[in-house]
């Protein structure tokens, strides 16, 4: 999975189409991401020390990796993620860097 925890990715399809926000979990078996803001569920709770009120909280509930796309780091449009082999500095070594392949910028 090309996805990673904390990305700026776009919705590509579904009720959020063209939302972006900032991946908080991933779930690579599962193939899903859940993500800052986008694609909220009501949840009824029950009072309790965290909460207590109660009522009626919105949650934000996983979506699957191929309705988004990472964000461009330089024009900040959705792009395709390549993959490119690259020599370490500190250790020598080498490692593989994602690029995208709109720029060709790496992403962090």
């Amino acid at each position: 999975m090309k996805i990673r925890k904390n990305d700026t990715v776009m919705v590509i399809s579904g009720n959020d189409k063209g939302k972006t926000g900032k991946v908080l979990k991933v779930f690579p078996k599962l193939s899903r991401v859940i993500i800052e803001g986008i694609n909220l569920r009501k949840r009824h709770t029950k009072a309790n020390q965290k909460n207590p009120q109660g009522g009626i909280l919105e949650k934000e509930s996983p979506v699957h990796v191929s309705n988004v796309m990472i964000l461009d780091p330089k024009s900040n449009e959705p792009t395709r993620i390549g993959s490119k082999i690259i020599l370490d500095e500190k250790t020598g070594k080498k490692k593989s860097a994602r690029i995208s392949r709109l720029s060709g910028e790496m992403i962090q």
